[in-house]
């Protein structure tokens, strides 16, 4: 049976005039801000209490989750992220990330138990 390329040819890509290049991502989960070059995904209900869904999120976004909450606590939160926003400390971090550059980042601080 004949090749229908070449061994040593190079590999040619069929025409494909129906793709119209990536699919875009979905905004950032918490603030809704256009994702920049670094993307976490994010298991809203942790993997250590059952969850399975992930959603995109800005690396901060994702570290201040951690910071404010416990894992018990995003596991009663689920994927409502209202009750999230809620919280005024979660509240201030969105208004003020809200001007920042898309792969801007910054530390943290943990939340004092």
């Amino acid at each position: 049976m004949a090749r229908k390329h070449s061994k040593h040819a190079p590999y040619e890509e069929p025409d494909r005039e129906d793709e119209e290049g990536p699919a875009p991502v979905a905004p950032c989960w918490l603030c809704g801000r256009a994702l920049g070059k670094t993307i976490v995904w994010h298991h809203p209900v942790p993997k250590s209490r059952g969850g399975r869904d992930v959603v995109p999120m800005h690396p901060i976004c994702q570290q201040t989750l951690m910071a404010n909450f416990t894992n018990s606590e995003l596991q009663r939160h689920g994927m409502n992220v209202d009750a999230l926003l809620a919280d005024p400390t979660v509240r201030k971090f969105v208004d003020w990330v809200a001007k920042k550059d898309p792969d801007f980042t910054a530390t943290t601080t943990k939340k004092q138990r």
